[in-house]
């Protein structure tokens, strides 16, 4: 292990072999960190972090610190659970899930593999993140939010406590988010709209022009046909040819709590 003498790690923080941790980071309690990772400068991994192998954070990272909710219980420390590749820039923050009652089921923030969090993001107590997530500089998701595998939040967007973003959904910059978003689609503004299909990022990930074209024909169906959301998944069911995006979009909306975004 690689441990600046200024660095200060716990005694019961178990790190792989090669763990490089830079100056003035902090390691707490009952933390674990896989074969490669990376600690930079001035960063804090808290308490209860379980992390994988081969992450990296930057300048001023704050991973699993406690969570900024008042309901969160003192001198008590959550759970927060990292894959695997994840780049974490300067200033990111990631907080632990919160701790109501001593005797409540545990909990966790979660984050897949392969996410990069550009600088001063922000993932709030009990998120779930899958993989290949992007947040840009500054975007934030309130408690309890779950990014699908694939999702791309603009710089500055925000999005509601208990919203899901579906997988390989687009959220333009400075957008809000109050419901929840339909995979594969662009949403932007304030309050956001959707715009269609996510045609660029379809199209990256292989995606072909057939897929693309029900997708298409999903988004017309649900935001140009003037039908109320039942009409529309009716008309889904009838109309559309059964695949894969069809059953992720109906399977979503069917599992929405908090309505989809229109």
């Amino acid at each position: 292990m690689k441990i600046h003498p200024y660095a200060i790690v716990h005694p019961n923080a178990r790190l792989a072999d090669d763990v490089e941790v830079m100056a003035f980071s902090i390691i707490e309690e009952d933390v674990e960190i896989g074969p490669g990772c990376v600690i930079g400068p001035h960063c804090v991994i808290g308490a209860g972090t379980v992390m994988g192998s081969g992450n990296r954070t930057y300048s001023g990272a704050q991973i699993g610190v406690p969570p900024q909710d008042l309901k969160h219980l003192p001198g008590v420390h959550g759970r927060t659970v990292i894959g695997d590749h994840n780049i974490f820039r300067e200033s990111v923050t990631v907080s632990s899930s919160t701790v109501y009652r001593l005797d409540d089921p545990p909990r966790e923030t979660r984050i897949g593999s392969n996410c990069l969090f550009m600088a001063c993001s922000h993932v709030a107590h009990d998120c779930t993140v899958g993989d290949r997530v992007v947040m840009a500089n500054c975007a934030g998701l309130a408690g309890h939010v779950t990014v699908e595998d694939g999702a791309i939040l603009g710089g500055l967007a925000g999005v509601h406590q208990f919203c899901t973003v579906g997988r390989m959904a687009f959220i333009g910059g400075m957008s809000r988010i109050n419901m929840d978003v339909l995979p594969f689609m662009i949403m932007e503004g304030h309050p956001a709209r959707c715009y269609g299909p996510n045609q660029v990022g379809l199209t990256r990930n292989g995606y072909t022009k057939e897929q693309v074209a029900r997708i298409r024909k999903i988004f017309r169906i649900i935001y140009r046909s003037n039908l109320n959301m039942s009409q529309a998944v009716e008309e889904i069911r009838r109309s559309v040819e059964d695949c894969e995006e069809k059953k992720i979009i109906l399977a979503f909306i069917e599992n929405s709590h908090r309505g989809i975004s229109r």
